[in-house]
């Protein structure tokens, strides 16, 4: 089973930078960059390494920014990688993806178990069972560790 995380409003608060909206439309990669954990992220390594010893892999799909060119899509990859190295130094995650804004995450499934954690409802729904919201990411992983 593949454990997926969003980024962007799930484990990073993007939208709590401020003026990050003006900031994406100028082609603008701080609020990547300067984007505050959205949970306890040493708790969440922890249970993540748990998960991997019981034989889960982790990954992430994160969306490139909706204001987008190729120069702007390298330096937001450069600035997400920079960012999960930063917050989340022992996790060797077994996927990263980050991909055109909008292309739908489901794609990435492989299997009906796979797990996804995204703060956007319309991800969840098109991911079907096991798709969760941000709030219940130490609960469900407390459920498979």
């Amino acid at each position: 089973m593949m454990i997926w995380f969003d980024m962007d409003g799930t484990i990073a608060n993007l939208y709590g930078v401020e003026n990050w909206l003006p900031m994406l439309r100028a082609y603008d990669p701080t609020p990547y960059a300067n984007a505050v954990p959205m949970l306890r992220l040493s708790r969440l390594a922890y249970m993540i390494h748990k998960a991997q010893a019981n034989g889960h892999e982790v990954g992430i799909i994160s969306w490139l920014s909706k204001c987008s060119n190729n120069e702007y899509d390298a330096t937001v990859t450069s600035a997400k990688y920079e960012w999960l190295r930063k917050h989340l130094p022992s996790v060797e995650f077994d996927e990263i993806h980050i991909v055109p804004y909008g292309l739908p995450k489901q794609n990435f499934k492989r299997s009906d178990d796979d797990i996804l954690f995204d703060d956007e409802e319309r991800n969840r729904t098109n991911w079907g069972d096991n798709a969760y919201t941000e709030k219940e990411i130490f609960e469900v992983l407390k459920s498979l560790a």
